[in-house]
C-alpha cells in the first residue's frame, strides 16, 4: 500500500511463480555451549511444492523444531554456525539482512504456530488486536480495516466474533490455539510452520484443531510444514514426509508411501511404535538413545541402535534417489 509494501514488491517481483514455494540447500545450525558446540541442523536439504503440506518427524532431540526456527531465522544468541540457502518463492532470503528479513519475510511471507499458545500470547493486550497488530505494522493498513481482516481468519478458525474484545486468560486452551492459528493467518503468508499445534491439547480438542487446519489447507490452499513427533496427527495433514534423526535428514518421501512402508530403518521402527487399533501385533521400540550431537558418532548415526546394520555402515551414506524418494542408508546404495 505504502512504500513498504513496494518494497516487498520488488523481491517478489513475479506474483506467478511456479517453482517450490521452499526449496532449503545444506542449512547448517549450530550453538556454542559451555562443553562444545551442537550442530542442530546439519546439511539439511528439500522441497516443497506449492499447496502441499510436508510433515517433519523425529524424537525429541532431533533437530526438527531448530530447522523450523532456522528457516524462519528465530535465533538465539549462542548461534555458532548458520549458512546455507533458504529460496522463498525462488528468492534467497538468507542474503537478506536481519531488518528487512523482519520487515519482509517474518510473519509476512513465513508464520509460524508455536507449542505453547499461552506464552505466545500477550496477557494484557485482547486478542484482537493483537491478531490484527501484523497488519498494522507489516501492511500499515487502516485499524478499522485491520480489524475487519482479523474478524475474517476469526470466522475462518472457527473462534466467536466476539472472542476479539477478550484477554487470552479468558479463553480455553483449543480457543487460544485457535488465535495463534489466526495470527499466523491473517498475512496471508507463503509458508505456515506449526510446531507441535497439538501437544498440550486433549484428544477431543486435537481433533478439532487438526480438522480446522485440514478445512484451512483446503479452503485456503496454504502451505503447512508441520513439526512433530505424533505420527498419527501428521498423517491427518501431511502430503509429503521428512524424517529427521540426530540433525539429518534420513528420509524424505509421499506420505502415501511413507505411512504404509516406510525405508530407512529409523522410519520403520518409528512407524512399528505406533499402536494399531485393528490387529494384535504389539507396539516396536527403538533400542538404546539417540547420540550426543556434542560429539556425533562417524559413519550413520543410527547404526547403533538398527536392526539392519552392516559392515558398510561405518561411512556415512549420501541420500540415495528410489524412484523419486529419499533415503540415507546404505541399503539403497543401488536404489
Amino acid at each position: 500500500m505504502r512504500k513498504k509494501n513496494k518494497e516487498v514488491q520488488k523481491i517478489w517481483s513475479s506474483p506467478d511463480f511456479h517453482g517450490p514455494v521452499l526449496k532449503v540447500e545444506d542449512l547448517r545450525l549450530s550453538f556454542r555451549v559451555p562443553v562444545g558446540a551442537i550442530c542442530a541442523v546439519d546439511g539439511i536439504s528439500f522441497e516443497l511444492a506449492s499447496g502441499r503440506s510436508l510433515a517433519v518427524l523425529g524424537e525429541s532431540g532431533s533437530g526438527k523444531t531448530s530447522l523450523g526456527r532456522a528457516i524462519l531465522r528465530l535465533l538465539p544468541r549462542n548461534v555458532l554456525t548458520y549458512t546455507g540457502k533458504v529460496f522463498l518463492e525462488g528468492v534467497d532470503i538468507m542474503k537478506l539482512s536481519d531488518g528487512r528479513f523482519r520487515q519482509q519475510v517474518r510473519w509476512v511471507k513465513i508464520s509460524m504456530v508455536t507449542q505453547a499458545a499461552m506464552n505466545s500470547l500477550n496477557p494484557v493486550l485482547k486478542v484482537g488486536q493483537q491478531v490484527a497488530e501484523p497488519l498494522l505494522i507489516h501492511e500499515q493498513m487502516e485499524k478499522d480495516e485491520a480489524y475487519e481482516r482479523a474478524r475474517e481468519v476469526f470466522r475462518t478458525v472457527g473462534v466467536p466474533l466476539d472472542f476479539l474484545n477478550r484477554y487470552a486468560f479468558e479463553l480455553s486452551g483449543g480457543m487460544r490455539q485457535r488465535v495463534i492459528i489466526a495470527m499466523a493467518l491473517i498475512t496471508k503468508p507463503a509458508l505456515i510452520i506449526l510446531d507441535e499445534p497439538t501437544s498440550a491439547l486433549d484428544v477431543l480438542t486435537q481433533a478439532n484443531i487438526m480438522n480446522a487446519l485440514k478445512r484451512i489447507k483446503q479452503e485456503l490452499n496454504a502451505n503447512f510444514m508441520l513439526i512433530t513427533h505424533d505420527i498419527a496427527t501428521s498423517s491427518e495433514l501431511a502430503d509429503e514426509v521428512a524424517c529427521m534423526y540426530a540433525g539429518q535428514l534420513v528420509e524424505h518421501g509421499s506420505a502415501a508411501r511413507f505411512y504404509h512402508e516406510p525405508l530407512h530403518p529409523y522410519s520403520q521402527k518409528l512407524m512399528a511404535s505406533v499402536p494399531a487399533l485393528h490387529t494384535e501385533k504389539r507396539p516396536d521400540f527403538i533400542p538404546g538413545q539417540p547420540p550426543s550431537l556434542l560429539n556425533p558418532p562417524k559413519g550413520c548415526r543410527f547404526a547403533d541402535r538398527c536392526h539392519k546394520r552392516f559392515d558398510r555402515c561405518h561411512e556415512e551414506p549420501p541420500l540415495f534417489n528410489c524412484s523419486g524418494e529419499l533415503v540415507k542408508c546404505w541399503l539403497y546404495e543401488n536404489g
